[in-house]
């Protein structure tokens, strides 16, 4: 029995799109990594376009603290968030993953 596929959400659909852009791969590629269909991937790319709007500016009160708190430690960077959410970035992060998921948070 073959299963139906699952609907995936606005967000997926954002975030594959936006992993797309910012993957260096091409389309043939990144469908073949993630089990996607070309016309799947155009689709998903075409909402996302159709849903961006100028950047919003949002300005956040930054304090350092001077202390070295979680796995980033001193050599790397933390922000922390409201309800206790934390990004943490260690020295040497990958940026290219770090920019995947700043654009998917800049969507929600």
């Amino acid at each position: 029995m073959i299963e139906p596929r699952r609907r995936r959400s606005h967000a997926e659909v954002a975030q594959l799109a936006a992993e797309y852009e910012t993957s260096g791969l091409s389309r043939t590629d990144f469908c073949r990594q993630r089990g996607l269909s070309l016309s799947t991937l155009a689709r998903y790319r075409r909402r996302h376009a159709q849903g961006i709007a100028a950047p919003a500016v949002h300005w956040l009160e930054v304090e350092a603290s001077g202390k070295a708190t979680g796995s980033a430690g001193a050599s790397g960077l933390t922000v922390a968030l409201p309800g206790g959410r934390r990004i943490e970035v260690a020295c040497g992060f990958d940026s290219r993953t770090l920019a995947q998921l700043l654009a998917v948070l800049e969507r929600v």
